[in-house]
């Protein structure tokens, strides 16, 4: 029974400390979602042939449930890239232990090898779908000195929170949606907007988010207490994200599969 209530707690723990973290479970499901209306033919049948009967949706959490064992934190770093204000990637000090474009960079070349086994073509795409999610949550573009707003301390409503979380999870579960009704409600785009959407490379979405980032962080005071006028200011700019993470997906797992 000790046991039992030993594992039961971890498992409480792991849960919280991964919300803290992450795009929020919903977040990347909904870009899952999103990014299975534009998958092609061909790109469907190559992921069920490595997945099976797993969908992108369910994979998409996958990295953030992996996080606590010895055996993935290695993979830690890559969720993430700090650039200081005024740098580009290429001019900013890498992360030794790799980062979010690295990270995706790494999964891309295993997908398109030819030799490397299904078992790992199966784990770097879980982490793939994972990763361009991250890449669309502004601050996990932030930086470094408050870990990506980690320590940038604010209030949602009557709880205390930091700016990270709010803009992880706390606006979209305020937002009362599920991840299939964020799908089905902000994911749809035309041919048009699809082709806008997807130009550039991932090192341009890079530069893209960092501006989103800096935006992020000069919407609110150290402190602050934060709201319904919060959400109703900044709710549009999640959904741009989720719509542009799941578009964006679509045309990566397309251009390897496809």
């Amino acid at each position: 029974m000790r046991t039992i209530l030993l594992s039961l707690l971890l498992l409480v723990l792991n849960t919280a400390i991964l919300k803290a973290d992450d795009w929020g479970s919903k977040g990347h499901r909904a870009t899952a979602a999103i990014a299975t209306q534009y998958l092609n033919n061909k790109t469907q049948r190559e992921i069920k042939k490595l997945l099976g009967e797993e969908t992108l949706v369910v994979i998409s959490t996958y990295a953030d449930e992996v996080k606590s064992y010895d055996e993935y934190r290695k993979y830690g770093s890559w969720h993430y890239v700090n650039i200081a204000p005024g740098l580009s990637y290429a001019e900013a000090e890498h992360n030794k232990y790799g980062d979010i474009v690295m990270g995706i960079e790494k999964c891309k070349d295993v997908l398109t090898s030819e030799t490397a086994s299904k078992e790992d073509k199966v784990f770097y795409l879980k982490l793939l779908v994972h990763f361009i999610g991250d890449l669309h949550q502004p601050l996990h573009l932030g930086h470094a000195d408050d870990k990506g707003g980690n320590d940038f301390q604010v209030r949602w409503f009557n709880d205390g929170t930091n700016l990270h979380s709010l803009w992880d999870s706390k606006m979209i579960e305020s937002y009362g949606m599920s991840y299939s009704e964020l799908a089905e409600n902000y994911g749809s785009v035309s041919k048009a907007q699809y082709r806008e959407l997807t130009k550039g490379n991932i090192l341009d979405w890079v530069a893209e988010g960092q501006d989103l980032a800096e935006m992020v962080y000069n919407s609110a005071e150290i402190g602050a207490k934060l709201s319904y006028r919060y959400q109703a200011d900044h709710i549009g700019i999640v959904q741009n994200q989720l719509q542009k993470g799941g578009v964006r997906l679509a045309s990566v797992l397309n251009e390897i599969f496809g």
